[in-house]
């Protein structure tokens, strides 16, 4: 989930917002810093058993921080497993009897091969082959019969497998795993809190490259595009700190100044949101404004 905090000087962006360079002193846009921001939920319900995680911490993507209590779910498990080999003993004596019934089929097969041979040698009769081929197609009547006997077993049993594996499916989502490289942000709950399908755990944000987001005017837009290099300044203690920053969004439609920022006069002036990506040294930091320049002679 994507965060957008725009916190924008009324005063600067009504003098600045719409200054088309730096030759007259002025940065070509202003903004606030901002980062993707994941917020991880829990995927079962039951008792946090461990979660290892504090505010700051930053974690590597797929690392294991903590579970939910999984008994109920692995004696669920035991116990259909219990009805499988129940099941499964069920089924062992019908299929035995189609090996049996198969083992005549296939007699019986050969049988007829040897009759139609004598036959071709004037040696057999077609009453021996007729004998033949009705105790064959017995055979295979009550192949079909004891087949369609066992089917509610087989069934049976795939539902149970079927069941298996959304017991083991639950089991594996009882596991909470850090989904990207990133800081925790915000921690939502406590080991031994009950939680619940959905119930946020706590959010994380890759702050390694944050974000710039800025508006420019339409008569701005021909100075930049997506992959320029731009200068963006943050206040320090000395004045103004400077980053390289890379365009790496344009909005493809234009829309309204928003009035949180605006004065009333630019509140109805359209205007095209930046994204400007700039590498943390560990000063920027979410919500933090900032200024972009274009083309700035260092």
């Amino acid at each position: 989930m994507k965060n957008y905090k725009y916190i924008l000087g009324i005063s600067i962006i009504a003098t600045s917002l719409f200054s088309c360079g730096s030759d007259n002193g002025k940065a070509d846009g202003y903004g606030n810093f901002e980062a993707t921001e994941i917020t991880i939920s829990a995927e079962n319900n039951g008792k946090l058993m461990l979660f290892n995680i504090d505010e700051g911490d930053k974690l590597e993507k797929s690392k294991f921080v903590g579970y939910i209590d999984t008994i109920p779910l692995a004696l669920k498990r035991e116990q259909l497993e219990v009805s499988k080999a129940v099941v499964s003993s069920k089924s062992k004596g019908v299929l035995s009897q189609i090996n049996v019934l198969n083992a005549k089929l296939k007699t019986a097969n050969t049988n007829r091969t040897r009759v139609e041979n004598l036959i071709k040698d004037n040696a057999g009769t077609q009453k021996q082959l007729d004998d033949v081929t009705g105790e064959i197609d017995v055979i295979k009547s009550q192949i079909r019969s004891v087949e369609i006997q066992n089917a509610p077993v087989v069934n049976e049993l795939k539902s149970i497998d079927v069941q298996l594996k959304q017991i083991d499916d639950q089991i594996e989502k009882s596991k909470i795993i850090n989904p990207i490289n990133g800081t925790v942000l915000v921690k939502y709950a406590e080991p031994d809190e009950i939680t619940s399908f959905g119930k946020p755990l706590y959010k994380v944000a890759d702050l390694n490259t944050m974000q710039l987001r800025i508006y420019i005017s339409e008569t701005q837009l021909a100075n930049i595009k997506i992959g320029q290099e731009v200068s963006v300044k943050i206040d320090d203690n000395d004045g103004m700190k400077s980053y390289k920053g890379i365009i790496s969004w344009i909005a493809s439609e234009a829309e309204f100044t928003p009035k949180i920022i605006q004065t009333k006069e630019e509140r109805v002036a359209l205007v095209y949101a930046v994204k400007v990506d700039v590498t943390n040294d560990g000063s920027l930091k979410i919500g933090m404004p900032a200024e972009m320049w274009i083309n700035e002679t260092n």
